[in-house]
């Protein structure tokens, strides 16, 4: 496993108990990567990920509720995201995730990478997505009906 990206910016990370507007965040990011004074990179791949309306058994969802286990979860997500850019050169990983309750509609997820080529941005993005989705240490519970279950596996895409 990959040692984290250096702490020069080229890895943020933040968990959100309160939603959060991605493309501010987004452009925040793009702000803070330009500020750093290296040449930018030639890619940047995105993904904004939304609650859906409706439970794995499709029933109307109420609220998506997310928990975490502050610390380990960063920590994993460092080191998946991490992983993901030795594998395809990435010069830059921004990763903002929900936690806490989540209404349909509501911003989930927002994954960024910056790489000097398409290709690589755009798998390194899908990979870390796919990652988070499978490998973070999310424990989720649909809400529906009033009645709270907890979801015992993640979709596959």
């Amino acid at each position: 496993m990959a040692d984290p990206l250096p702490d020069t910016g080229a890895l943020q990370l933040q968990l959100h108990p309160e939603p959060f507007d991605p493309l501010v965040t987004l452009a925040a990011w793009q702000r803070s990567l330009a500020a750093g004074g290296a040449e930018p990179a030639a890619a940047e791949a995105h993904f904004i990920g939304r609650v859906r309306g409706i439970t794995a058994a499709g029933a109307p969802l109420e609220a998506l509720e997310l928990e975490h286990y502050p610390g380990m979860t960063e920590a994993q997500i460092a080191r998946l995201a991490a992983d993901c850019a030795e594998r395809h050169g990435l010069r830059a990983v921004r990763v903002d995730h929900r936690v806490g309750r989540v209404l349909p509609g509501d911003t989930i997820v927002l994954v960024a990478v910056s790489a000097d080529r398409r290709g690589p941005a755009q798998r390194g993005g899908q990979e870390l997505l796919e990652a988070l989705k499978h490998e973070a240490p999310f424990w989720k519970r649909e809400w529906s009906g009033g009645v709270g279950t907890w979801v015992a596996g993640n979709t596959a895409y």
